[in-house]
């Protein structure tokens, strides 16, 4: 095998590439040749920071979690996945298949439950102390990867992990075919919340964002109501001209952004009864209207990443009824990490993709 070149967060803003021994698969492994890697902003967050709430970076952590790749090897009690036959796997390739980065440690009360993402000894790629997947060849558990259908590429593959922050959110959200639904953010997540709502039946959804460029790119995804919003708006006044524009108060809104403002607004928006769901994340405390809340029965739910939720992506995908493939808007080797890291951060763009097969660049 070739190299395993490995994108490394040392520390807060140390970001290097380096060699690492390739891994061996375990009896219930897989190893994978890695193909498409996107950046997410948590990965960028703790470049950035060194830490994301409690979760620190203390050693030499591998970034990447939303990703698609190839079986080359299988583990001795692996049975639905095939590595290929030969290398460079040209004659015989192995299983395309995509990744769910969290995987149970333990079958604890959370695991049975079916809420395994919950579970607090949970192996999580690129969250402190694991290791992602950012690079050219990687371990996982083999239950944790799921093969792609011939019409899914490996870039929809990696998309599947954002995708299903989406799906979890709506899930939770209780969206179903009528309701009406406000996204606060056009950021990538705001966007597959976006995607996830009008396949599951949403009849019209706002989405509002500070930048009209980002909005843009939600108007193309089907959004029916973009609105540009002000950091001197007022929530109220943020709140009214969504129900100006929708005709009414929407059943649910999806919180994508984590300001404070945001989750002010999105209670004041969100019609007596309805739903209000947290997807992103912000300062530890803040201050939201909770009693206005609570005398209209506005429930608020957070999310925490995902569970059970590949199956339906896949689905989603094969099927055309969501299409991510525009989210994908810049493209970088492997070994031009550090300028794919940089142009996230600057907030270029919707999703930066690292192609970390060097003999094949297609999606």
């Amino acid at each position: 095998m070739e190299d395993n070149l490995s994108v490394v967060l040392h520390a807060q803003g140390d970001l290097r590439l380096e060699e690492r021994p390739i891994p061996e698969p375990g009896p219930n492994d897989v190893l994978l040749q890695m193909h498409s890697v996107g950046i997410c902003g948590s990965d960028v967050h703790y470049w950035q920071h060194g830490r994301i709430g409690d979760f620190v970076v203390r050693r030499p952590m591998v970034l990447g979690h939303e990703a698609a790749g190839r079986v080359v090897r299988v583990g001795s009690e692996v049975q639905h996945l095939k590595a290929c036959c030969v290398s460079p796997c040209l004659s015989s390739p192995g299983d395309r298949v995509a990744v769910e980065p969290g995987v149970p440690r333990e079958m604890d009360e959370f695991f049975k439950g079916g809420r395994y993402n919950l579970s607090p000894t949970i192996f999580f790629c690129a969250t402190p102390p694991d290791d992602g997947n950012l690079c050219r060849y990687y371990k996982h558990s083999a239950n944790f990867c799921y093969k792609l259908p011939d019409n899914v590429t490996f870039e929809e593959g990696a998309l599947i992990e954002p995708l299903s922050v989406g799906i979890y959110a709506c899930r939770r959200a209780g969206v179903t075919l009528g309701t009406t639904v406000l996204v606060c953010g056009s950021g990538p997540i705001g966007l597959v919340c976006l995607l996830v709502a009008k396949a599951m039946g949403a009849s019209q959804v706002a989405v509002t964002d500070l930048s009209s460029e980002r909005l843009k790119m939600a108007k193309q995804l089907g959004a029916d109501f973009p609105l540009v919003v002000s950091r001197e708006d007022s929530a109220q006044e943020v709140a009214q001209r969504v129900e100006g524009m929708m005709g009414n108060q929407p059943h649910v809104t999806i919180e994508c952004t984590g300001a404070e403002s945001s989750m002010q607004t999105a209670i004041y928006a969100t019609r007596s009864g309805g739903v209000v769901v947290l997807v992103g994340l912000g300062a530890e405390m803040a201050s939201v209207p909770l009693l206005n809340a609570a005398v209209r029965e506005v429930d608020i739910r957070g999310v925490f990443r995902y569970c059970n939720t590949w199956p339906m992506a896949i689905a989603m995908l094969a099927s055309g009824k969501v299409n991510v493939k525009p989210l994908v808007t810049h493209r970088f080797p492997l070994e031009e990490a550090a300028q794919a890291f940089e142009t996230t951060r600057k907030g270029e763009g919707v999703k930066v993709m690292l192609k970390c097969d060097k003999n094949d660049q297609e999606p």
